[in-house]
């Protein structure tokens, strides 16, 4: 266990480091998004927008003003949380993202425990099998969905599993022909388990199965080489045959010996897969009609609606820093050395 003294310091380094890298994207953004564009008025208020619609919006982002103006306000907006307002809706952006980000959050989490089981079991046995044909027809697999276009897997899932064989719909996040449940979290599933609404939850997890099934198969393969890699660094190492040399049963040096230090460097890569997620289910969620932060955004570039885009966009980042702060904190805990100072393990 790391001392709480030791451990202090390289948490604020990496809070620290978390939330330069923050800036800097806000800086990438707004840099692109106001000063790049040579009308950003024309282009934030639309292609169609009526002359008192673009005076609004040079009005409501300052864009008659000095750029360092415009950068105080920008910043100062996203500080306090005020993104403004949707052009298209008239709604609160903030008060959409915070409907659409619980149903993308349920398609990641029921996702990531598909990336976990797959790529820890397919990684554990490739590398227990090491040379084997097994082994290779793991390796061929996870290569193969890896390298494969979400659009791909998505029109290949529906048009067999949807359209071949009709075992899962579509579309949608649950039957339309069920009531509506009472939002308590935003997570649908969550919300009808906890109401104990058994229609509602099946209908969920009906409809979840297959975007997560296609999200998981198409980003497993990085868990799953992980893991492998881990498994034959722990099987060949020294503490593994002082263990066999001591008698010890073969189960409990897998167990004990070989999966448990393999699982250290996979964490820190599951922590980051699901940050990456976050951005990556855009066109899964298109193709779903799944009402996620991913269809929102898509639907914000396809219409050029700029003031929704970019803090969709800011969100896509957070979440990749806030994952990788996490991996940085959660490796540091399982391997003491890090913190430390001392180099041991690689990241």
């Amino acid at each position: 266990m790391i001392p709480l003294r030791d451990f202090l310091p390289y948490l604020g380094k990496r809070v620290l480091g978390a939330i330069l890298v923050l800036i800097g994207a806000l800086l990438l953004v707004f840099f692109i998004s106001y000063i790049l564009n040579p009308d950003p008025a024309h282009l934030w208020a639309g292609a169609r927008a009526s002359k008192s619609t673009i005076a609004a919006v040079v009005a409501r982002y300052h864009l008659n003003q000095p750029w360092w103006d415009q950068l105080y306000y920008y910043l100062q907006s996203y500080a306090t949380g005020n993104f403004g307002t949707d052009p298209q809706t008239g709604k609160s952006i903030i008060s959409e993202m915070a409907f659409y980000f619980p149903n993308t959050l349920e398609l990641v989490l029921v996702s990531m425990i598909m990336i976990v089981a797959l790529g820890v079991a397919s990684g554990y046995v490739a590398g227990m099998r090491f040379g084997t044909k097994v082994d290779h027809l793991i390796r061929i697999f996870y290569l193969a969905t890896w390298s494969s276009p979400y659009y791909l897997g998505g029109f290949l899932a529906i048009l067999v599993f949807s359209s071949y064989l009709p075992l899962f719909p579509s579309s949608g996040m649950y039957s339309q022909t069920l009531a509506p449940i009472n939002h308590i979290t935003g997570i649908y599933i969550l919300d009808a388990l906890i109401q104990l609404n058994g229609p509602a939850f099946l209908s969920g997890i009906d409809h979840v199965i297959m975007p997560a099934a296609v999200l998981a198969l198409l980003d497993f393969g990085l868990v799953a080489r992980i893991m492998r890699s881990s498994i034959l660094n722990s099987r060949w190492s020294t503490h593994v045959k002082a263990a066999r040399a001591k008698g010890l049963a073969e189960g409990e040096v897998r167990r004990n010996h070989i999966l448990r230090n393999a699982l250290i460097d996979t964490n820190t890569i599951i922590a980051v897969t699901f940050g990456f997620l976050l951005s990556g289910t855009i066109v899964i969620e298109e193709i779903f009609a799944w009402p996620g932060i991913g269809y929102f955004t898509y639907n914000a570039i396809v219409s050029i609606n700029y003031p929704v885009l970019v803090p969709c966009v800011l969100l896509f980042t957070l979440g990749v820093i806030v994952a990788n702060f996490i991996a940085d904190v959660f490796y540091s805990l399982l391997d003491p050395r890090i913190a430390l100072g001392e180099g041991g393990g690689e990241g």
